[in-house]
C-alpha cells in the first residue's frame, strides 16, 4: 500500500487543530444563553443577609480601570444559590466573633471581563498604575491577574475582606490586610512575607472562615475565593447586573 505522506501530514495537522480547539473550549467553558439572573440561577446575597456590607467596586469608578465596568448596572452581589447560602453561613459564623464580611465583587458578567482585557491591552491608559500596579508593566497583568475568561462569570467566585464590628454594628472597621483590593503585586499574595505579621494574620483569619464553608483561596490574591465544587463549573454567564 502506498502512503501519501503529504496527505497524512495534513490530516494529522487538521486533527491536532480540532483537538486543540476542543481543549480550548473545554478550558473556557460554555456561554449560557440565560438573559436574566433568574434564568442563570443567580441569587442576590442581600436576600439572605439583608444588612451584609457591599462595596461593589466595578459598579462605580473606584477600581483599577477607573470607570464603571460593562455589565455592572447596579451594585449587587449575585451568586449561584449554593454559593450564596454558603457565604451567608460564613457571615453568620463571623458575627458570633464581632466580625463581618465586606464584599467587593461576586458574579461578573463576561462582558465585564472583556472590558478588563481591552483596558489591559490599552498601553496608553496608565491613570491607575500608581495605585494598583506600581511595580508591573501593564502588559504583565494579562494572564495571572486578568484572563479572557473569569471564574467570577460562573457565579461561584467572590472577592471580599473582613471587618471588625464593635457594638453597635455601625462601628465596623475594615481590617488591615496589607494592600488594597485588586493591588497587582506580590505583596497581595495571601502568604506574602512582605506584609506585617498582623496583616498576614488577618488574611489567614479570612481564609480560615471561608475554608470552613467550602471556599478556596487564590494564593496570588488574598481577597479572592472560589466555592468548591462549583455548581456550574463549565458554564459561564453574560447576564448584566441590574
Amino acid at each position: 500500500m502506498v502512503i501519501d505522506r503529504r496527505a497524512l501530514a495534513l490530516a494529522l495537522s487538521a486533527l491536532f487543530a480540532v483537538q486543540v480547539g476542543q481543549l480550548a473550549r473545554a478550558a473556557d467553558g460554555v456561554l449560557s444563553s440565560a438573559t436574566t439572573a433568574t434564568e442563570a440561577g443567580l441569587v442576590d446575597i442581600s436576600e439572605l443577609v439583608p444588612d451584609i456590607t457591599l462595596d461593589m467596586r466595578y459598579a462605580g469608578s473606584d477600581n483599577f480601570v477607573g470607570r464603571p465596568i460593562d455589565g455592572y448596572r447596579a451594585a449587587r452581589c449575585l451568586l449561584k444559590s449554593p454559593v450564596a447560602h454558603a457565604l451567608a453561613d460564613v457571615e453568620r459564623e463571623l458575627r458570633k466573633h464581632s466580625l463581618r464580611l465586606k464584599i467587593f465583587d461576586c458574579y461578573r458578567p463576561a462582558r465585564g471581563v472583556r472590558h478588563f482585557v481591552r483596558w489591559a491591552n490599552d498601553a496608553g491608559d496608565q491613570e491607575t498604575k500608581s495605585r494598583y500596579y506600581p511595580n508591573l508593566d501593564k502588559s504583565e497583568l494579562l494572564g495571572d491577574y486578568i484572563a479572557p475568561v473569569s471564574g467570577h462569570s460562573r457565579g461561584a467566585t467572590i472577592d471580599l475582606t473582613l471587618q471588625q464590628c464593635d457594638h453597635p454594628a455601625t462601628a465596623c472597621r475594615t481590617l488591615d490586610m496589607g494592600t488594597d483590593f485588586d493591588f497587582f503585586d506580590s505583596r497581595a499574595h495571601t502568604d506574602s512575607t512582605q506584609v506585617s505579621a498582623a496583616q498576614r494574620s488577618n488574611r489567614h483569619r479570612l481564609r480560615e472562615a471561608m475554608l470552613a464553608a467550602g471556599f478556596r483561596n487564590y494564593p496570588m490574591e488574598w481577597w479572592h475565593y472560589r466555592f468548591e465544587p462549583e455548581p456550574s463549573a463549565e458554564i459561564f454567564y453574560d447576564v448584566p447586573i441590574e
